[in-house]
């Protein structure tokens, strides 16, 4: 759901990843963790799906967002898991892949950009956007916009 924007592409993702680590079981030569290896395949998956679709979602309005104060702690301490999750699904698929490859997934910009076929000048700036965007979307929550008992909307 980390690479996805809506249920049925998650889906789609696990599918045709276990697909993949299925077909290519022979392929492990036990070096390594199996998870790691499954890990792996998963990921680049997620981001050969996300090259398919390619539904280049409008960023316009997020270029305009920089320079902002971070969400105070009280803020990030009284959202779950599933609340940041569901902030990072809205993310635009360019700055949502490469935010969970980065944070995630703990891969340097020149493994991302190797990933995604961009350059690693492009990974810094999508991944500086990713955080400019949900930042803002916490100082909405912090401003009184969000209700926590809502888990809807986020």
């Amino acid at each position: 759901m980390r690479y996805a924007s809506c249920e049925e592409d998650a889906q789609d993702m696990l599918q045709n990843g276990f697909i993949k680590v299925f077909s290519r079981l022979h392929q492990f030569r036990g070096k390594g963790s199996f998870e790691g290896w499954m890990r792996k395949i998963m990921v680049h998956t997620a981001i050969e799906f996300l090259r398919k679709d390619q539904r280049s979602e409008s960023s316009a309005d997020l270029w305009a967002l920089s320079g902002t104060e971070g969400a105070s702690s009280e803020t990030l301490e009284g959202l779950d898991y599933k609340d940041l999750l569901a902030m990072i699904q809205k993310l635009p698929d360019g700055y949502r892949s490469v935010f969970n490859l980065y944070v995630i997934e703990g891969y340097s910009h020149k493994e991302i950009a190797a990933l995604l076929a961009i350059s690693e000048g492009t990974s810094k700036s999508q991944l500086l956007r990713a955080r400019q965007w949900l930042q803002q979307k916490l100082i909405r929550l912090e401003g009184g916009n969000y209700d926590a008992r809502q888990k809807t909307g986020v």
